[in-house]
């Protein structure tokens, strides 16, 4: 229940406030320790303010920007729990009088005027102290003329009371007609002690379950450890707190423990399980150069690492950042509903006051009984707080749920949007691909070993900066061959490399180059014109003016790529790869996984122009990229996704990322915005349809057929109920399974 309609003017503003923090300043604040917890508005991320208190827009409980890693209940809640006790403590003796002098006559016990006084006394605490913030909240709608369920509530049990406080202590100001035997006048404290209790009921039901939803920040921030083991200078260990921890500290860490801030390992290794942060099960070997993120846990093994971001600059302060940012952001299809709640509550206090005057004209006597209980049950059960509460209980859920598997969604409207791309469009070197060139395959000609072949080119090539020698290295290290020094090395610009290695001339580089050296490669032609059809570059190599064999190095396709592709044309999106790459090697690769479009040889500041193309021909287009020349393109397209595995740059401009960086995130950020989506309209019915069939029943529309009036107390109980169905129907987001 929470929610009050509003002016749809302030959604822009809300959804605009949603972004990422891209400036040191907002991250400065945001993650600051010091001074007063900043506190906003679910429903309003633009409200903020230092310390609890109540939107005065809506009135609903603001929360802590930065949830707690701690467990506990939040301030607002042990209030509201504890309002809720007392409240129901002293209302059920005020429901058994009332009820009692209904069902049995009580008059010899206790006469009227005696049973109104008694329940005066009891009503009026539950109403004017428990029910106080419920005031608070309604004084605060009108002053920002942004009227809410907090002003219906309000002004329903204030009527009942007020009207039963002037029935009890002067009953002569009533007519006659109104007043019962012994001159008393019939009194509604009991409908305005238990409305306030369900209210508060319904408050608290609410404040869990928005406990809940935070359940995927507090797992999050609680996986960093508290303290961490440094090494001295002199070797020595010392336990410090995280906090205490510098860039470039190093740091140890042991079998069973977590990683505490982002690194690279120095030395040793381990297997570590990322599960919370990229939500894959199975552990990755980390060894001498690997970096590792904070909160992730360390299996096996021990390793030294080097601390390179601390604090608020790990990837994990960072994604619980997003989470936190994108939980509170609003929808488009929100607007609609703060569209419809700002007309909606003028409108119920309109249809109060006809049901009062038609009940008045026409009701039976005594009339004026009939028209308060009618009028006060229609504004109670037409309390907008389940519309109010459908859109922003499911995007909380669902940027949740996102983020344990992975998928970190930096708004609700990027949310909103997933569901309907059919078409995406990728990179692919970083996409489709690792991203980082391979040896793939070695060749060796007559008379040579690939090992030979491999150990011989590896001690030229390491040298060279250029990217296809690191390769070359990195796959020698790797097969553990012993890499000699090179003397008169040369580089001549993008033809090969040459140099001596123990005594022995070494040529390494394209066919022609080769030929420049006096070393014929026709021998292997065959062989390497396959490996080209594959997308692999050929690296011949000659030894002592012999061919000596050639070296395939390619950027292989991700694991992931090609079933996440069938799973993604399978519901219907049709896949364009977007590439700087010479169109044969891009077309090789798109012909293997199947892909409907290849546009190649595209420059960095053409990709945006290639998306603008596709979405004026009616697309709805995702792009996926990893790159610095990825960005305009991400942020001209629909939503824009980012690997989580690339730069910052990218993921700034994107408006979902992926952790792991494959495509298999993509699917399951499409079928989480699908189940978001329907999620958010079957809630958005429920509170409609439930609302649409309340209000008739409360103004007494069966009385003239049936005799059947809804009672006030009825009125709140369904109006509890209608808030906790929207609540237990977003909360089963929680269950549903992520392709």
């Amino acid at each position: 229940m929470g929610h009050a309609a509003h002016h749809g003017h302030t959604a822009q503003a809300a959804a605009d406030s949603g972004r990422f923090p891209s400036s040191a300043v907002e991250k400065a604040v945001v993650h600051s320790r010091p001074g007063p917890a900043v506190y906003t508005c679910p429903m309003h991320p633009q409200i903020r303010q230092a310390g609890p208190g109540s939107c005065p827009i809506c009135g609903m409980s603001l929360e802590p920007v930065l949830a707690a890693p701690e467990p506990g209940q939040s301030p607002e809640l042990k209030d509201m729990t504890r309002r809720l006790w007392l409240g129901t403590a002293l209302t059920v003796p005020v429901f058994v009088l009332e009820m009692g002098g209904h069902l049995m006559n009580l008059n010899p016990l206790l006469s009227q005027p005696s049973s109104n006084w008694i329940q005066l006394l009891l009503g009026t605490p539950v109403v004017l102290w428990a029910g106080w913030p419920f005031f608070v909240r309604a004084a605060a709608s009108l002053k920002h003329r942004s009227l809410n369920m907090f002003t219906l509530i309000a002004l329903g049990t204030g009527a009942a009371w007020l009207y039963s406080l002037i029935g009890t202590i002067a009953p002569q100001l009533f007519p006659a007609s109104l007043r019962m035997d012994g001159g008393a006048v019939a009194v509604y404290f009991e409908a305005a002690a238990v409305i306030t209790v369900l209210v508060l009921l319904g408050q608290v039901l609410e404040l869990r379950a928005r406990e809940k939803t935070s359940g995927a920040i507090k797992a999050l921030l609680g996986l960093t450890p508290k303290t961490a083991v440094r090494v001295g200078a002199t070797g020595s260990d010392e336990a410090v707190q995280v906090d205490a921890i510098r860039v470039d500290d190093l740091l140890r860490v042991r079998p069973g423990e977590k990683v505490p801030v982002d690194g690279e390992i120095t030395e040793g290794k381990g297997n570590v399980d990322e599960s919370m942060v990229t939500g894959e099960p199975m552990p990755v070997a980390k060894a001498a150069g690997s970096s590792v993120t904070a909160g992730t846990l360390n299996q096996t093994g021990g390793f030294v690492m080097r601390a390179k971001k601390v604090g608020a600059d790990t990837l994990l302060a960072q994604i619980v950042h997003m989470v936190s940012t994108a939980q509170r952001s609003r929808a488009p299809i929100q607007r609609m509903a703060d569209q419809v709640a700002g007309w909606f509550v003028p409108a119920v206090i309109l249809v109060s006051a006809l049901t009062f005057a038609a009940w008045m004209v026409r009701g039976p006597t005594p009339a004026f009984s009939y028209a308060l209980i009618t009028a006060v049950a229609v504004l109670i059960i037409a309390c907008p707080c389940a519309l109010g509460l459908a859109t922003p209980m499911s995007i909380m859920v669902g940027v949740g749920k996102g983020a344990q598997h992975g998928v970190l969604i930096r708004d609700a409207e990027a949310l909103e949007k997933m569901e309907k791309v059919d078409t995406l469009v990728v990179d692919k070197t970083g996409t489709l691909t690792e991203g980082r060139p391979r040896v793939v395959h070695v060749e060796p000609a007559s008379g040579f070993s690939s090992d030979q072949v491999l150990q011989k080119l590896a001690s030229v090539e390491r040298a060279s900066e250029h990217p296809l020698a690191m390769a070359i290295v990195t796959e020698a290290k790797h097969r553990q061959l012993p890499l000699s020094a090179v003397i008169d090395f040369d580089s001549p610009v993008g033809k090969g490399v040459t140099g001596l290695v123990d005594g022995q001339v070494i040529v390494s580089g394209s066919a022609k180059f080769l030929a420049e050296h006096a070393v014929q490669t026709s021998g292997l032609d065959l062989s390497a014109e396959a490996q080209r059809k594959k997308a692999a570059t050929v690296i011949f190599v000659g030894i002592d003016g012999r061919l000596a064999g050639f070296v395939a190095i390619a950027d292989p396709v991700k694991a992931t790529t090609p079933q996440a592709l069938l799973a993604l044309k399978a519901a219907g999106v049709r896949v364009v790869m977007l590439t700087g790459d010479g169109k044969t090697t891009a077309e090789v690769v798109g012909r293997e996984l199947g892909i409907d479009e290849v546009i190649a040889d595209v420059l960095p500041q053409d990709k945006a122009a290639a998306v603008k193309r596709l979405q004026s021909e009616g697309r709805i287009v995702a792009m996926a990229g990893d790159g610095v020349n990825d960005a305009p393109a991400l942020a001209q397209a629909t939503v824009g996704i980012a690997m989580g595995t690339g730069t910052d740059v990218a993921m700034e401009s994107a408006g979902i990322t992926l952790l792991k960086g494959d495509l298999m995130g993509i699917v399951k950020a499409r079928s989480l915005s699908q189940a978001t989506m329907r999620n958010i309209r079957q809630n958005l019915f429920l509170s409609f349809a439930y609302n649409a069939a309340g209000i008739p029943l409360a103004a007494g529309l069966l009385y003239p057929f049936f005799g059947l009036l809804l009672s006030p107390e009825v009125a709140a109980a369904a109006m509890a109920l209608s808030s906790v169905s929207v609540i237990a129907n977003a909360l089963r987001l929680r269950t549903v399974k992520v392709q």
